[in-house]
């Protein structure tokens, strides 16, 4: 009898398994990497900037403050004030700042994540902190680079509270590319057969389906039990960011605010316009504050800010910028001369390129970087047009956003399949490697181009520093030490490093009149530095005359000490041993000049 065959049955299908979202690490090494870079490179014998010293003197007890002039914002000194407030040490001061940085860099750049692929937000944070003026900026006290993240988080929290509806372009970030159901895995393609979810905001999205096949889980859309309430956190985002970017620097809160509110109503977002305005609202009331205090109001303010930056007008400063970068200026002002290493500035000239060209390959993500584009373009307008001198710092904003379509546009061409749901993969499963291997070599002259200039700009500010200290060290032998005040030239840092009050008798700074320093003359050191030979001022003529050592640019300084500076030999004793300059009468048979 013949065996009776058994029926064959069907191996079970494999599960349907959620693969794991993008990891974090990437963006994490790059922030890691940033923060090292900073104190490596740029925190090591880095003094304290003349800017830096005006904003550090608001919150330090080492000396008086420093005159607060109408265009400044006191956001950053709150940064500041942990550290200030427990030790005076600069370098402290400047550890403090790098790290938080590169923690910064990270959030501003994570709130993308659900509106980006991986690929993309982490290119992008890697191009913004390789530019040498992210490097410099990340560990002093100035507000620009605050700004950058603070508008960075913003646009993208933006971004996640729209509500989306159906064939909306910019619903297209998370329902078409990134929608409920459509998946990717590691290497492979994007698939867009499966539905997706509409009517949700965006950054409610981050879910992991279970029906999809095996392996292409990763999803980004807003899942069916996630409810409205779910734009919670990134309206929370919308409102802190603002605030930031308004306690940093107002104006800058109103370029961004013009493009964001065009959006908001366009989309019909009432909520998300009002988030908006009250978070710049809540971080530029203490400068509205000081400007009716102070100045009368906040136009009068913005009036006098205009005339200490020279006046707001039609001012082209495209060159100056190039300038600026090519040397390593921190600021240009007056910005003249020839460009002398214009391939310095060639990454900056190929920007608007780049930009272009990342639009246009990455279609499924342009909503979104359409929207960051034109951001960045609202904030670089006010520092290209309208500002006559140029300083790289002013357009670190306008980087941070326009890194993100820049990268976009590497990765579509590195890795098709990372951007684009419809870009066919690559024979052999492999993204091209001539394009590849290109644009790493590419990407790998841009950086020694921005670690050459980086290095330029760090040693320059070291010799500052220590041109400064042995003025410092000379002032002090010669008795200027607390109570005291410093005027002239550089009065700001050296009147810091003395302990003593800096105060200006004329200019944008003026804070005292030439009968009040013969008052203060009267009880405690008073030291005019000057860096010309003319005649003293008719308040010093007969102080006496002190040559001190030569700082950049000014070889030849001198300092006019009024009689009731002291030099005991306790005081000698404090001070540093520099040799002993000798001290004669100011002349006083030339006519005053007031």
């Amino acid at each position: 009898m013949a065996p009776v065959p058994l029926p064959i049955c069907a191996p079970p299908p494999r599960p349907r398994l959620a693969a794991p979202p993008p990891s974090r690490v990437p963006l994490l090494a790059v922030c890691l990497a940033y923060t090292a870079l900073q104190l490596l490179a740029v925190v090591p014998g880095s003094p304290l900037g003349w800017d830096e010293t005006v904003y550090v003197s608001q919150v330090s007890p080492q000396a008086p403050a420093a005159f607060f002039s109408a265009p400044r914002a006191r956001g950053i000194t709150l940064l500041a004030a942990p550290v200030t407030l427990v030790t005076t040490g600069t370098t402290a001061l400047h550890v403090w700042f790098a790290l938080l940085s590169g923690a910064a860099l990270y959030l501003a750049f994570a709130v993308w994540r659900p509106l980006l692929p991986s690929p993309v937000v982490t290119t992008a944070a890697g191009l913004f902190a390789g530019l040498w003026v992210t490097l410099l900026y990340g560990p002093q006290v100035m507000p620009n680079l605050w700004v950058a993240f603070g508008v960075l988080a913003a646009v993208g929290c933006f971004l996640r509270c729209l509500p989306r509806r159906p064939a909306d372009p910019l619903a297209a970030v998370a329902g078409r590319a990134y929608g409920a159901g459509s998946a990717y895995a590691p290497g492979s393609a994007y698939r867009t057969d499966q539905p997706h979810a509409t009517g949700l905001p965006y950054g409610t999205a981050r879910a992991y389906t279970t029906d999809l096949p095996y392996g292409t889980a990763r999803a980004y859309g807003p899942p069916a039990a996630r409810t409205p309430g779910g734009r919670a956190r990134p309206l929370a985002g919308l409102a802190a960011a603002a605030a930031l970017v308004a306690l940093m620097r107002p104006a800058d809160a109103l370029w961004l605010l013009l493009p964001l509110a065009a959006v908001a109503l366009w989309r019909r977002a009432p909520l998300v316009l009002a988030v908006l305005c009250a978070g710049l609202a809540v971080g530029g009331a203490e400068w509205v504050v000081e400007a009716y205090v102070r100045y009368g109001g906040p136009a009068a303010r913005l009036h006098r800010a205009g005339e200490i930056q020279g006046g707001f007008g039609w001012h082209p400063a495209f060159a100056d910028q190039v300038r600026a970068l090519t040397d390593g200026r921190t600021l240009c002002r007056p910005c003249e001369g020839a460009v002398r290493r214009p391939l310095l500035a060639l990454w900056w000239l190929l920007l608007p390129v780049a930009t272009a060209a990342g639009l246009f390959l990455a279609r499924p993500l342009r909503p979104a970087l359409a929207v960051a584009t034109a951001a960045a373009a609202s904030l670089a307008v006010p520092y290209l047009l309208l500002l006559g001198y140029a300083a790289p710092r002013f357009l670190l904003p306008a980087y941070a956003l326009l890194s993100l379509p820049v990268a976009a546009g590497l990765v579509a061409v590195a890795r098709p399949s990372a951007v684009r749901p419809d870009a066919a993969r690559p024979a052999g499963g492999r993204p091209g490697r001539p394009a590849a291997l290109v644009l790493a070599l590419a990407l790998a002259a841009h950086l020694a181009v921005q670690f050459a200039v980086l290095d330029r700009v760090a040693d320059r500010a070291r010799e500052s520093g220590a041109a400064f200290e042995r003025v410092r060290a000379e002032l002090r032998r010669h008795g200027v030490v607390p109570p005291c005040v410093v005027t002239g030239y550089e009065a700001v840092r050296l009147g810091y490093a003395l302990g003593c009050a800096s105060r200006q008798v004329g200019g944008h700074d003026g804070s005292i009149e030439p009968a009040g320093l013969q008052a203060a003359a009267l009880t405690r050191p008073v030291a005019l530095l000057t860096a010309d030979a003319g005649p003293p001022p008719r308040y010093a003529r007969d102080w006496d005359e002190v040559p001190l050592p030569p700082l950049p640019g000014t070889p030849e300084l001198r300092a006019l000490l009024s009689p009731s500076t002291t030099n005991t030999p306790a005081e000698r004793a404090l001070s540093s041993p520099v040799r002993q300059q000798p001290i004669r009468k100011a002349t006083s048979n030339h006519p005053s000049t007031g």
